[in-house]
């Protein structure tokens, strides 16, 4: 049995076969985790969600900013913007039970692996929040996508504020924080004021923000979390990282990630990935 992690696909179910076949992925055997953006700028959404729904219990998905915007999209609360390549998935004739499975999956993951804490999530953690934090927040969204509010909830969806945290926080605004720091978050402050117009990588980064994983004393640093969303950022291994959007549908590639017995324990396995959407600033 292998565990793999795989960064954002983004509708490019070419690649995607690929290096599942490169892997050799085995549902029987394998467990393998999508971490977000399985949808939109490439061009077959529709493809990557049937192969993942075939995979049934041996694939895990998070839900990224594209995923969470295919609902809006599909529910009226968003139109399609000129770049967005939903249009075969939503008029394709099984698109409900597509959309239906989508609200179903996940907005953070986690795994105990010999011991160390293994967190999954699209974007990012705020500063401020622990692995459990991350985990309760997270289900308070899951629950809301799963219920019959979804449709409020995505109206509301849309924006960057509240900017900053506070367990205070209610209703919509409070529902709209979390999504913004699971699904978008690169740069914030120490106090997790999180900035949402620089796309680029790590340096220089804007003004009095710095990458969310840089903070000093952030409450997550014992846990290695891996992410995806960053293309700019690319690959980045560290104790307590696993950087994983590589690209794919910039040109790039599609990466996964063998976790062995250990958190140490990785392997990088890449497909170059043909180019979907000319270069220029990530959503």
């Amino acid at each position: 049995m292998a565990l793999y992690l795989i960064g954002d696909i983004q509708g490019c179910d070419a690649a995607l076969q690929k290096l599942l076949d490169k892997i050799g992925f085995s549902p029987s055997r394998d467990t393998v985790v999508l971490l977000g953006d399985l949808v939109n700028r490439g061009p077959d959404s529709a493809a990557v969600l049937r192969r993942v729904q075939g995979y049934g219990a041996s694939a895990l998905s998070l839900l990224g900013n594209h995923d969470l915007h295919l609902l809006g999209v599909a529910h009226g609360a968003r139109k399609s913007s000129r770049k967005d390549t939903l249009a075969g998935l939503l008029e394709a004739p099984d698109s409900e039970a597509m959309l239906e499975w989508v609200r179903q999956q996940h907005m953070a993951l986690h795994m105990q692996i010999d011991g160390g804490d293994l967190l999954m999530v699209h974007a990012g953690v705020l500063p401020q929040w622990t692995v459990g934090d991350t985990l309760a927040l997270a289900a308070e969204v899951e629950s809301v996508l799963r219920g019959p509010a979804l449709g409020e909830f995505l109206l509301g969806m849309y924006g960057n504020e509240p900017a900053q945290w506070s367990d205070a926080l209610t209703g919509g605004a409070r529902l709209r924080a979390i999504v913004n720091a699971l699904t978008r978050l690169r740069f914030c402050t120490a106090e997790g004021v999180m900035e949402f117009e620089s796309k680029d990588g790590m340096l220089p980064g804007p003004e009095g923000f710095m990458p969310w994983f840089d903070v000093p004393g952030r409450k997550t640093a014992n846990a290695t979390i891996a992410f995806g969303h960053w293309s700019t950022l690319g690959w980045l291994s560290r104790p307590d990282l696993l950087s994983t959007d590589t690209g794919c549908v910039w040109g790039g590639c599609l990466s996964a990630v063998r976790i062995g017995a250990t958190l140490d324990e990785r392997e990088l396995i890449q497909v170059k990935c043909e180019q979907s959407q000319k270069p220029g600033k990530p959503d």
